[in-house]
């Protein structure tokens, strides 16, 4: 059996990056000190991030919905049950795209896009569902 494991970001400050993701309720599970190099697990249920202190910067900044190149992570997505409250309740530097209604596929769909405090894009959204049709 294969379950998820986490997704690994790099950050510029990795106690920024863990308030930022703080808000949206992951907890620190673990931090390992190489010496010059830390390593923080935070949590979200079964979900966590790995940090990582960055070795340089990107070279380009993040706009709509995420990088569109091959072999770069587009966004990350998290589901809430009010998305205009998490986002104005948010200490967010910038919001790149939304609020967009999707309710042509899914009644209620209604999502952001904005950035980590790394540049990494983050959509917060509402009333996604599955398609029974294929379940």
């Amino acid at each position: 059996m294969i379950r998820f494991s986490h997704i690994a970001l790099n950050c510029g400050d990795l106690d920024k990056t863990e308030a930022f993701y703080q808000q949206l309720g992951f907890k620190r599970s673990r931090l390992i000190d190489l010496g010059e190099q830390k390593i923080l697990f935070i949590k979200l249920g079964e979900v966590y991030l790995e940090l990582f202190q960055a070795e340089g910067q990107s070279s380009k900044p993040a706009q709509g919905d995420g990088s569109h190149e091959q072999g770069l992570i587009r966004h990350l997505a998290f589901q809430v049950a009010n998305v205009d409250a998490v986002v104005n309740s948010l200490k967010i530097p910038e919001i790149l795209l939304g609020p967009l209604d999707f309710d042509a596929f899914i009644p209620g769909w209604r999502t952001y896009w904005l950035k980590d405090p790394d540049g990494n894009v983050v959509e917060i959204s509402q009333g996604f569902t599955d398609d029974q049709s294929l379940s």
